[in-house]
């Protein structure tokens, strides 16, 4: 259980690191707050999938073993843990989004 609070925070933290960082990228408006949306819950997902892979790695599970039958069956399960992790950086994600209209300077909400 406690083997997995830090990750969880750590992913957490970038739910809420990653819409604000793109925020410097994109335009203001409604319809680039839609896609930046977006863009944060695709980069987000692949920023699991790579965490969970560093973390079974550094774990001492050979990535190998993952990916010996595919490359598929190998993203297919990492995916399912990054889909697993949305529980947690989603609504934190959601949130971060949301709160970024208050710091428009151009265009109103």
């Amino acid at each position: 259980m406690s083997d997995l609070v830090i990750p969880l925070m750590v992913l957490a933290l970038f739910g809420w690191l990653v819409p604000r960082g793109l925020f410097l990228v994109f335009p203001e408006g409604v319809r680039p707050l839609i896609w930046l949306a977006v863009s944060s819950f695709a980069l987000m997902f692949a920023i699991s999938v790579l965490f969970w892979m560093g973390l079974y790695q550094a774990r001492g599970a050979p990535l190998g073993e993952f990916f010996s039958e595919g490359l598929w069956a190998g993203l297919w399960f990492f995916g399912r843990l990054a889909a697993a992790s949305v529980l947690i950086w989603g609504p934190i994600l959601i949130l971060s989004v949301a709160g970024l209209p208050k710091m428009w300077v151009k265009e109103e909400w």
